[in-house]
């Protein structure tokens, strides 16, 4: 076995920050985080804080309106800053990415007739792929598939070209698998989809926790993302072109704002969570701060994750390399360790003869947390010819996590299969 050795990362003082884990005298190895990350305690105050002095209605005259409105607004900045958009106006921020891609397509179909063809992709989790097949169903659109390829486990240029046509209207894409990990290259496969005049909509739910996305250096026109998903409270996240924001119709109340991001954020602001996810931001620029890194809050956020995607890059490699040493064990993503800059520390495993879920239930009795099933990762299941009620065992790995806990989950991993 390789002797690893991880990248300088400030792992205590991290984990310090997350009381899930650093408050207990026996934490579990918390691998679950595909799912949704854990939230560190500056992220709870927020939260807490604003229950007590903000739950209020934006755009009224006294001090807890005018808290509620800062902090609507502060979210928003903060979102823009870190997903590299113009300003705030191109963020909308709602109750989930699965919530808005309903939402908004509602508002994109109306640029489509019947006829018009979309791509969709079998790497996309759920939330990508059906909002698409009900727009397709209601408005009498054509729907294309685009697979993955089996050898690099990525969406290819190559294989996207011969479904583009002239009645291209959208292709709808994920730029990092919920399964099996492997990231895509976001900006070539917009740069082909362009070529047709299609729109391209973007899932970055899995990215976001590991790398961060330049919104406008990709081409995209949408992309959205998940704020508990990196480190944050329960909400979906939108980053849209503002001409197109502009330009679509919203599906809003009659006496809702006109303005933008306000039109297709429907109802009251969830002000309490606004808060955590400010927050949640300010936690990553921080942990830019304590690897080092100084200037803007983009270039804080930008050093934050080089720093803890090179640690994470060690503790998957570890985690690999393990894994595919264990008779039975078929990691379902890529393994070769001269590509994995093309993956994220989401590692699916399926085992000859046991149940996946028999295998997660074993973890889960020794204290690790991981998850079995398809986890509404439906295309990418019946590509690689998974049984839907099995689906694969998937371990998620997050800048806390550490070494320890890889060994440990191996160890255990190989008991349960032995």
């Amino acid at each position: 076995m390789t002797v690893h050795t991880l990248p300088a990362f400030p792992i205590d003082q991290v984990r310090s920050c997350f009381p899930a884990i650093s408050k207990l005298d026996n934490p579990p190895v918390y691998f679950d985080n595909p799912a949704g990350t854990l939230v560190p305690q500056q992220v709870i105050d927020a939260v807490a804080a604003a229950m007590a002095g903000a739950t209020h209605n934006l755009g009224g005259f006294f001090e807890g309106s005018k808290r509620a409105e800062a902090i609507w607004q502060a979210a928003h900045e903060a979102m823009a800053d870190m997903l590299g958009a113009t300003s705030h106006r191109e963020i909308v921020i709602a109750q989930s990415m699965t919530a808005l891609t309903l939402h908004l397509s509602r508002s994109i179909g109306r640029l489509f007739r019947p006829g018009d063809e979309i791509i969709l992709t079998q790497m996309d989790h759920e939330g990508n792929v059906s909002p698409w097949l009900l727009l397709a169903r209601d408005l009498g659109l054509t729907v294309k598939w685009l697979p993955f390829n089996r050898q690099s486990w990525r969406i290819e240029p190559a294989d996207l070209e011969p479904l583009l046509s002239e009645r291209t209207r959208l292709l709808a894409l994920n730029f990092s698998s919920n399964m099996t990990g492997s990231v895509n290259d976001v900006a070539a496969l917009t740069a082909v989809a362009k070529k047709a005049g299609a729109l391209v909509y973007v899932d970055a739910v899995q990215l976001v926790p590991h790398r961060l996305p330049d919104v406008h250096a990709l081409g995209c026109d949408f992309l959205v993302c998940s704020s508990y998903k990196f480190f944050g409270p329960h909400l979906g996240v939108l980053w849209g072109r503002e001409e197109l924001l502009a330009k679509l119709e919203p599906y809003k109340v009659r006496c809702a704002s006109d303005d933008l991001p306000e039109r297709y954020e429907a109802g009251t602001p969830q002000t309490e969570l606004l808060a955590g996810l400010a927050a949640t931001v300010s936690y990553v620029e921080w942990l830019g701060e304590a690897t080092g890194h100084a200037g803007s809050r983009r270039e804080k956020l930008l050093g934050a994750y080089r720093s803890f995607a090179a640690y994470e890059d060690g503790l998957t490699r570890r985690l690999i390399e393990g894994l595919v040493a264990l008779p039975g064990v078929t990691v379902q993503g890529i393994t070769d360790p001269a590509a994995l800059k093309h993956r994220v520390p989401t590692v699916s495993f399926t085992h000859a003869s046991l149940s996946t879920h028999t295998i997660a239930e074993g973890l889960a009795g020794k204290g690790i947390w991981a998850w079995s099933g398809h986890n509404y990762a439906l295309e990418p299941s019946r590509l690689l010819g998974l049984a839907e009620n099995e689906g694969v065992v998937r371990l998620g790995l997050a800048h806390y996590n550490t070494l320890d806990e890889v060994e440990r989950t191996l160890a255990a991993i190989a008991e349960l299969v032995a």
